[in-house]
């Protein structure tokens, strides 16, 4: 792979952080792998996005283009009017950064950047999260050159020639932190709840209530809390716990989530599949509360993946009770060998390799597209 210049990797996708990270993951992976590598992130017009390319030293650019899952018919036909300017700005960004391959990480950006990629002959990757593959990447399966997948495809969604089990990047920090032996704090147990960017409102009320309430005032007393609520739950949710004299440390975001694994014993979240993989990395047993509402009910089969390895007890909001949590929260924390046991069952389902696994598909496309060309 030693041309003439370094290496040019285009990534694209977007729209949750759950698209991002895996992407900077690999991102880091292939500069570790080839100093000197030039990456260039087509996404969306989040200023997140841009933030969070921009503390790990990437650049991004973006295309105009819309969801089409899910929409009303007013904004299903403004998504498919504006998709052939989406795939023309994708070609202007392509020829001029000249990517060696281009990898795909979901989210409806996806589609043009991949397709534009595929037209003008450039290797195409795609990444798969979640064990449900969205509507971006299942059209794409048929053109691209290489499915990498997160967790196995057992409902046979992708044509099984072109798929490679990788597992999901998780970034550096987070797989540094995996290597560093962990045991409970002196001041005590701690958990931490993570709802996630969306639907972290029935959650956080749910936990809220199980630590201020009668249900566990007394089971989960000297529990100290983390807790990352979202904007709109983050002023009621410290207050709740300042006035129950619950030792909790809340915001809106973590921006440092290894400080936050790093301290945790038991966690309580939604079920995104960056949240699992990193979970699993770290060994860190789980309470799993999927987003009903996620496309396709994905979440719920993500956590469905880790609790049958034994790491994590899943339970749908609509069955979980104020009481039932309280009462899952204080049986977890309180047996050490229980979260001995179910820790070991993530590291168990972990692939910590994921990232380099990608960069070896992709290194795979890269040496025989040169070795085509004669370079």
């Amino acid at each position: 792979m030693s041309g003439r210049r370094p290496i040019h990797l285009m990534l694209t996708g977007g729209g949750t952080g759950g698209h991002l990270f895996p992407a900077i993951a690999a991102a880091e992976a292939f500069c570790a792998e080839y100093p000197g590598t030039q990456v260039l992130f087509v996404g969306t017009k989040r200023k997140m996005d841009a933030v969070s390319l921009g503390n790990h030293g990437f650049t991004g650019c973006s295309v105009d283009c819309y969801g089409l899952k899910g929409k009303n018919p007013i904004e299903l036909v403004r998504a498919l009017l504006v998709l052939p300017l989406s795939f023309l700005q994708a070609i202007g960004h392509i020829r001029r950064f000249r990517p060696d391959v281009v990898l795909g990480v979901g989210g409806y950006v996806t589609g043009p950047v991949v397709a534009a990629a595929r037209a003008l002959g450039i290797p195409t990757v795609i990444h798969e999260q979640n064990s449900v593959p969205g509507l971006a990447n299942r059209k794409l399966a048929a053109i691209v050159d290489r499915i990498c997948l997160s967790l196995p495809d057992s409902d046979g969604f992708f044509p099984g020639r072109k798929c490679v089990l990788t597992g999901n990047p998780v970034r550096q920090g987070i797989a540094d932190l995996a290597g560093n032996l962990r045991s409970e704090s002196a001041t005590g147990l701690t958990v931490a709840v993570l709802g996630g960017s969306q639907g972290a409102h029935a959650l956080n009320m749910l936990v809220r209530d199980a630590f201020c309430g009668a249900a566990g005032s007394s089971r989960l007393h000297g529990i100290r809390l983390i807790h990352q609520t979202g904007e709109k739950d983050e002023a009621e949710i410290t207050a709740s716990y300042r006035q129950a004299g619950v030792p909790a440390e809340v915001a809106a975001f973590f921006r440092d989530m290894t400080s936050v694994y790093g301290r945790a014993d038991l966690v309580v979240s939604r079920a995104g599949a960056t949240t699992l993989s990193e979970l699993a990395v770290l060994g860190l047993p789980a309470i799993l509360v999927p987003y009903p509402y996620a496309a396709d009910n994905h979440q719920e089969k993500n956590a469905g993946y880790y609790v049958a390895k034994g790491g994590a007890l899943m339970f749908r909001e609509k069955d979980l009770t104020v009481a039932l949590l309280a009462e899952q929260i204080g049986q977890v924390a309180g047996d050490q060998g229980l979260r001995e046991k179910m820790g070991a069952a993530m590291r168990q389902a972990a692939m910590p390799e994921a990232a380099q696994a990608i960069v070896a598909v992709c290194r795979q496309l890269i040496g025989g597209k040169m070795a085509g060309s004669g370079l």
